[in-house]
């Protein structure tokens, strides 16, 4: 078994259920600064080993990028460092700030 898929009205679901979930951007840092899925954290070569030792493996993880392709990579990292329950965001912010721009802050 490895990470999973999740469209973003199922992430919206767990958001509107106030669901425990962790969401990481690994998209660059501009581009996190300009908008990104409200309470998401930067997720890069500079944290990811802190983020790894620090952060509740049980939880979920949502990792975003752009349109859902790097997030793969990020996301079978993540699962193969001990995190149980991980998730690919299925079209990256993109399709995130278009479904959703009220749940979007820069």
């Amino acid at each position: 078994m490895s990470f999973q898929f999740i469209n973003p009205d199922e992430l919206n679901t767990r958001i509107e259920n106030q669901d425990p979930v962790v969401i990481v951007d690994i998209r660059d840092p501009n581009s996190f600064a300009m908008g990104r899925i409200t309470s998401a954290q930067a997720l890069n070569n500079d944290n990811v080993q802190q983020f790894i030792e620090n952060t509740d493996k049980s939880l979920p993880v949502i990792v975003c990028c752009y349109h859902g392709n790097s997030s793969q990579g990020a996301a079978q990292v993540l699962f193969e460092q001990g995190f149980t329950d991980v998730y690919s965001l299925n079209g990256g912010y993109e399709i995130w700030k278009n479904s959703y721009p009220a749940l979007c802050e820069s």
